[in-house]
C-alpha cells in the first residue's frame, strides 16, 4: 500500500471525524430541546403530581439517553484518534521505506562520486537501445572517453584533486548531452556516452564541444584533457561488440598520441 493510498484513507477518517462531531452536537441539541420542551408544562401546572411524576421519569430517561450518547461519541472519538495515529505511523514508515528503496535504486544506477549512471545500468540500457536499433533502424552511436595523465594528476595533486577532476569532467559531460542520451562513468577515468538517434559524425561534434575543461583545486588550475573513440551500431551487432569497437577506436586514438579522437564508420570492417 503506497503513501497516496494511506493519505486517502486518512482523509476519509478526517471526514468521519467531522461527521461524528457534528452528529454529536446535533443530537445533543435535539435532546436538550426535548428536555426543555417537556419541562415547560411544569411551569404552568404545579399541582398535577401524576403528570409531574411521568415528566420526571421522561426527563431522567432523556438525561440517560444523552449520557449514553455522549459515552458512545467519546468511544467513537477514541477509536478515530487511534486509527489516525496508526495511519500516521504507517504513512511515516511507508515513506521511510520508499525513501530507502529510492536510495538503493539510485545506488544501483548511479556512480556515487560523479552522479553519472554507472557501468551496470549502462550495459542494461545499451542492450535495450541496440534492440531498439534492430527494430527501428534509427542510428545509435557510443562514445568512449578516457582522461589523459590522470595518474599524474593524482600523484601531483593528490587523490582528492583526482576526485574533483572526475566530478568536473562529469559535470561538463552531463551539461552537453541531450536528455535522450546517457552519460556514464564506466570506472576509473573512463566515461561513455550513448547517443540515441545519432550518426557517428555527431559524436565528433560532441567531443569537440567538451574542449579542455579546467578544474580549480586549492588554488591550482588543472586542465582536463582526454582522448575519445566512437562507433556506430551495425545491424545484428550485440551491445558488447559495439562497445568493443568503440573501445578499440579509443585505444587507437591514445596510441596515436594524447588528446586524440577517432571514430569508426558504421560500414567499416
Amino acid at each position: 500500500m503506497g503513501v497516496s493510498e494511506f493519505q486517502a484513507r486518512l482523509k476519509r477518517l478526517h471526514r468521519r471525524d467531522w461527521f461524528l462531531w457534528w452528529g454529536s452536537v446535533t443530537v445533543i441539541l435535539l435532546l436538550t430541546f426535548a428536555v426543555v420542551s417537556l419541562s415547560l408544562p411544569t411551569l404552568f401546572s404545579f399541582r398535577e403530581t401524576f403528570f409531574e411524576f411521568n415528566l420526571n421519569q421522561a426527563v431522567r430517561g432523556l438525561v440517560g439517553a444523552v449520557l449514553l450518547f455522549n459515552v458512545y461519541s467519546i468511544y467513537q472519538q477514541i477509536i478515530v484518534k487511534r486509527l489516525h495515529r496508526q495511519l500516521a505511523e504507517q504513512i511515516e514508515e511507508t515513506a521511510r521505506l520508499e525513501t530507502h528503496a529510492e536510495a538503493l535504486r539510485q545506488l544501483a544506477m548511479l556512480d556515487p562520486l560523479t552522479e553519472l549512471h554507472n557501468r551496470r545500468f549502462a550495459e542494461e540500457r545499451l542492450r535495450a537501445e541496440v534492440s531498439r536499433f534492430d527494430r527501428s533502424g534509427h542510428p545509435l552511436t557510443v562514445v568512449m572517453l578516457d582522461l589523459d595523465d590522470f595518474k599524474q594528476i593524482n600523484d601531483q595533486h593528490g587523490h582528492a584533486a583526482g576526485d574533483e577532476v572526475l566530478k568536473g569532467f562529469a559535470t561538463r559531460l552531463k551539461s552537453l548531452v541531450r536528455a535522450s542520451d546517457l552519460a556514464i562513468r564506466m570506472g576509473g577515468d573512463e566515461f561513455l556516452v550513448v547517443m540515441v538517434d545519432c550518426v557517428p559524425e555527431m559524436a565528433g561534434r560532441l567531443v569537440g564541444r567538451i574542449g579542455v575543461p579546467e578544474v580549480h583545486y586549492q588554488g591550482a588550475k588543472i586542465a582536463v584533457r582526454f582522448s575519445a573513440g566512437w562507433a556506430g551500431c551495425r545491424r545484428g551487432e550485440s551491445a558488447e561488440k559495439l562497445l568493443e569497437r568503440a573501445d578499440r577506436a579509443l585505444y587507437e586514438a591514445k596510441r596515436a598520441g594524447k588528446s586524440r579522437v577517432k571514430g569508426v564508420p558504421v560500414t567499416a570492417a
